[in-house]
């Protein structure tokens, strides 16, 4: 069995030495070497050909922001990094996502994490699923997009399901699940979308707790939509999007005449909570609304059962993302190999799908 090599950055060399034997304990997992600060992560990449780095943020000499932004310009290599869970922590987890990393790990209790065997099962299984990232889709280039016509040719073997075009009056909803990669897919769905659009948006996106209120806030910064983070009880509006707070469930009923949400702390699904599967049985639930399913970049199928349930239900239509342009092949993949999407499209058409159903 291959191994998937490690290069482990961080200033600290207690967490260093910590993380490396979390890792070495491991068999699918082989540390190659630590650097103290970004400058000599750069050179030791470089050095060493990892197949996944694990990047601290706040470091001397070169910070993790800063060498990230040469890694994945001059040597695209999966980057995990370790995020402290203030807002600081949170916004610079946000920022590096927009660079490049594939995924992070909330660190328990701050820069050294002396409890860090807490998150050791997430940290060694998140390397191993690093290590299959699109490279490609890290980095941004003016060659994405250009295939989309082969790439919706090549699963026409789908079935379009029965699909009546709604009109300007009917009730609409969007609902989008997500995971490792989403935030940079969401930030681009988003920012593509209309302040003005005729449905409500519902977002499941697998973030911890501590982190989906940043992302909401930076997303409703980027995005003409508004975009909020949702409560117990908020009455759905069109033109805004609501995001699934980390460690809750997100569900949507009646209220008379309204669509009102509910959070609920029942357990995982799927190894998450918030689950897109759970979203979408909830929505599914909803009679006489006219439906759009998106499923993005992540890991595992959370979704494909809810999108069972939906389809089984009443009007709707599913949209996938490409192979091409996820993070992580995981999630579309469940759903398209179900038959279960009747569009897939590579990221930066995705809301065009979307404006084209509402």
């Amino acid at each position: 069995m291959k191994k998937v090599k490690v290069l482990i950055v961080d200033d600290s060399a207690f967490m260093r030495k910590l993380i490396a034997d979390f890792l070495s304990e491991d068999v699918r997992i082989q540390v190659v070497g630590s650097a103290r600060n970004g400058e000599e992560g750069v050179k030791k990449i470089k050095e060493l050909n990892p197949d996944v780095v694990t990047m601290d943020v706040e470091m001397p000499v070169l910070n993790g922001l800063e060498a990230l932004k040469i890694i994945m310009k001059t040597m695209p290599v999966p980057v995990v990094m370790l995020s402290s869970t203030t807002k600081g922590g949170a916004d610079n987890t946000f920022t590096a996502m927009e660079y490049g990393a594939v995924d992070f790990i909330a660190k328990p209790s701050g820069p050294i994490s002396l409890d860090l065997h807490k998150i050791k099962t997430e940290l060694t299984e998140k390397i191993v699923l690093a290590s299959n990232a699109n490279t490609k889709g890290l980095v941004k280039h003016s060659g994405i997009g250009k295939n989309s016509a082969e790439v919706q040719q090549r699963y026409s073997k789908i079935e379009p399901c029965r699909y009546v075009q709604p009109n300007a009056n009917s009730r609409q909803l969007i609902c989008i699940g997500t995971s490792t990669g989403g935030p940079r897919a969401l930030q681009k769905v988003l920012s593509d979308l209309p302040g003005n659009l005729n449905a409500p948006i519902l977002i499941v996106q697998h973030m911890p707790a501590g982190f989906t209120k940043s992302l909401a806030s930076r997303l409703n910064g980027l995005s003409d939509l508004s975009v909020k983070e949702a409560e117990e009880g908020d009455i759905l509006q069109n033109g805004t999007a609501y995001i699934a707070p980390g460690g809750f469930h997100l569900t949507v009923a009646r209220s008379g005449k309204n669509l009102v949400i509910h959070l609920e702390d029942s357990p995982q699904r799927n190894g998450h909570r918030p689950s897109v599967d759970v979203l979408f049985e909830s929505i599914g639930e909803l009679k006489g609304i006219h439906k759009t399913a998106v499923i993005m970049t992540g890991m595992g199928a959370d979704g494909k059962k809810g999108l069972m349930t939906m389809k089984r239900n009443g009007e709707v239509r599913a949209i996938a993302e490409s192979k091409e342009t996820s993070i992580v092949f995981g999630m579309p993949r469940a759903v398209i190999e179900s038959g279960l999407a009747d569009e897939v499209k590579n990221i930066e058409r995705i809301a065009e799908s979307i404006l084209k159903f509402v």
